[in-house]
């Protein structure tokens, strides 16, 4: 990292700048009115929002709140990417509240499950999600509110304050609540900084994930408002390379998040976007052949991150300060510090569990009403993320999810390595790797693979590809076709599903 870099959030490396009084609204409201917040792409039109205007809309609904919410109360936000989206979560910041994200493209189980969880009795929607709601809570269509030009006190919180109570997507079992504090913002902002090469004036970000999610509302949302940096919000009902291109080019983008998923999307189409002065990936490690896909579409590299819900955005390339290493998601950002450990908590220079020591600015407070999944989610002072790494130098490599690591005939075989290997295949969109229970080798590896349009290959031509590229004993002994695969809301596979079906399988 270079000496002279103005990291966002730190004093100096290791030192967080979290005052004794914190509120992440004022964080984000803090620039000139007249600066541009979000520039906004809907039905066609194009509305630039500044922080003025997004301080008025912030400020209507606390003043409609005030009576009806008080501190450390929890309030759902169901909206998509918009300036009221941004506005809600601030004003339930403002009072002193938590703000709970809700995904619109949830079905009324995962809905209640949320809502009823964190006791949020009140939503802040619009009528496309109080018909979602139905009777689960109390909905206040926030572009009804009526207009007030009257200022709304920020509320004196500090860093430990709950926030923002944000629920994992629920792919290693059911959805946990993973509370924050109003330091997670500042937490952020060195890794979403890092990550785009060092924000700085006439950059614009958008991402196509949702702000429901951790990935869009506070690796792009959140630290674009606080950093000053436009961001643009879109709606579109599904993702596609071409709308995609399209937002990109009328927002005047050149900063984007985006999801492996969208990325494998826009590879698959071979669709190139020029004029871009960065692209961010986390979620899912890239291989090096989507890294140079990513070199000839984007004419940049790649920069992948990593993070979860409970700790985010820990780890980060940088193109811009030193090369990137295929395979390896990144060095460890400034200010969190970052560990492969053995089973007794201690580092280690082999294979272990990927570990971030207490004092993380954007590590959760707790696991919300579940004091026991928070206990276990620690090991004495570290995190435990559930990721399997080992590191090359100062490059952490993701080996694999600690319960998708498959043991066959003695090797342990990461599933991320065999898929990316797959991905370079011609003939393939998308896959998922996973152990199959096999009596002599305690498991095998096998692939579920989904073909491009048109594209043909068999297993024996996908076995041969990995045993070319890989090692001997880590290549599918059984490969599988299908048309789509079991995939989270926010396009992660969904590998336990995967397993289960072939736990169900017989040998074949």
């Amino acid at each position: 990292m270079h000496p002279d870099r103005c990291i966002p959030g730190m004093r100096e490396v290791g030192v967080w700048d979290t005052p004794a009084r914190l509120n992440m609204a004022q964080q984000c409201l803090g620039h000139p009115r007249d600066r541009v917040a979000i520039i906004d792409l809907t039905d066609g039109g194009r509305e630039v929002v500044t922080f003025g205007q997004l301080t008025r809309m912030t400020d209507r609904i606390a003043h409609e709140l005030q009576q009806q919410v008080q501190p450390g109360e929890r309030v759902g936000v169901l909206l998509s990417q918009s300036p009221w989206c941004a506005a809600a979560h601030l004003a339930i910041w403002k009072l002193g509240a938590i703000s709970v994200p809700l995904f619109k493209l949830f079905k009324r189980d995962a809905l209640a499950s949320r809502v009823g969880d964190a006791g949020a009795h009140l939503v802040l929607t619009d009528a496309e999600g109080a018909a979602l709601l139905g009777d689960l809570a109390r909905p206040v269509l926030v572009d009804q509110i009526a207009p007030s030009d009257d200022p709304f006190p920020c509320a004196e919180t500090g860093p430990e304050d709950p926030a923002v109570l944000i629920y994992t997507s629920g792919t290693t079992g059911s959805p946990k609540g993973a509370l924050h504090g109003h330091r997670a913002l500042t937490g952020h902002l060195p890794g979403v900084s890092i990550s785009h090469n060092h924000l700085r004036d006439g950059d614009c970000l958008w991402t196509p994930a949702d702000w429901a999610w951790i990935g869009g509302l506070f690796d792009v949302l959140m630290p674009g408002l606080a950093l000053g940096i436009p961001v643009v919000a879109a709606r579109f009902a599904k993702f596609t390379p071409e709308a995609c291109a399209h937002v990109i080019a009328r927002g005047g983008v050149r900063n984007v998040f985006f999801p492996p998923t969208a990325l494998r999307m826009l590879k698959a189409a071979d669709q190139a976007i020029p004029g871009l002065r960065s692209v961010a990936s986390g979620g899912e490690p890239l291989g090096a052949e989507m890294l140079a896909w990513g070199q000839q579409a984007f004419g940049l590299t790649i920069n992948e991150f990593y993070g979860q819900t409970e700790c985010n955005m820990v780890v980060s390339s940088c193109a811009e300060d030193f090369p990137v290493q295929p395979g390896c998601i990144g060095k460890p950002v400034p200010g969190h510090e970052v560990a492969v450990i053995d089973e007794d908590g201690n580092p280690t220079d082999e294979e272990g569990d990927v570990a971030i020591r207490r004092g993380s600015a954007s590590m959760l407070l707790e696991y919300w009403n579940r004091p026991e999944a928070t206990a276990e989610k620690f090991r004495g002072d570290w995190l435990i993320t559930g990721d399997r790494g080992v590191w090359e130098g100062d490059y952490l490599r993701f080996v694999g999810r600690d319960d998708d690591v498959i043991t066959s005939a003695g090797y342990r075989i990461g599933p991320a390595e065999i898929e990316d290997c797959l991905l370079t295949h011609p003939a393939v969109a998308t896959v998922g790797v996973v152990g199959k229970p096999d009596p002599l080798r305690t498991e095998i590896v096998k692939a579920y693979v989904v073909l491009k349009p048109g594209a043909e290959a068999s297993g024996a031509d996908l076995q041969d590809w990995v045993k070319d590229r890989l090692a001997q004993y880590s290549y599918p002994r059984e490969v599988a076709f299908l048309e789509e695969l079991p995939m989270t809301v926010t396009g992660k596979v969904i590998r336990k599903e995967l397993k289960a079906r072939a736990a169900g399988e017989s040998i074949e």
